[in-house]
């Protein structure tokens, strides 16, 4: 299952964090949320970002993001 989890901290930093991604799919599939939050000021990558998805059906990700109510 692919998951982006996003976690405010009470001081306003915000991560993002991806699950399920393999390759520069995370980043891509998360690149909406930066582009609305803002600057980025660090990167961490995982190992999953540098696997790469031979013969993987390519899936589609929902981007929804209920600002109100």
């Amino acid at each position: 299952m692919k998951e982006i989890v996003i976690d405010v901290s009470e001081q306003g930093e915000v991560k993002i964090e991806t699950r399920g991604f393999t390759g520069k799919a995370c980043v891509e599939e998360s690149k909406f949320l930066k582009d609305l939050l803002g600057k980025e000021l660090s990167q961490q990558l995982i190992p999953a970002y540098y696997q790469t998805q031979t013969g993987k059906k390519k899936e589609s990700v929902k981007k929804h993001l209920p600002l109100c109510g």
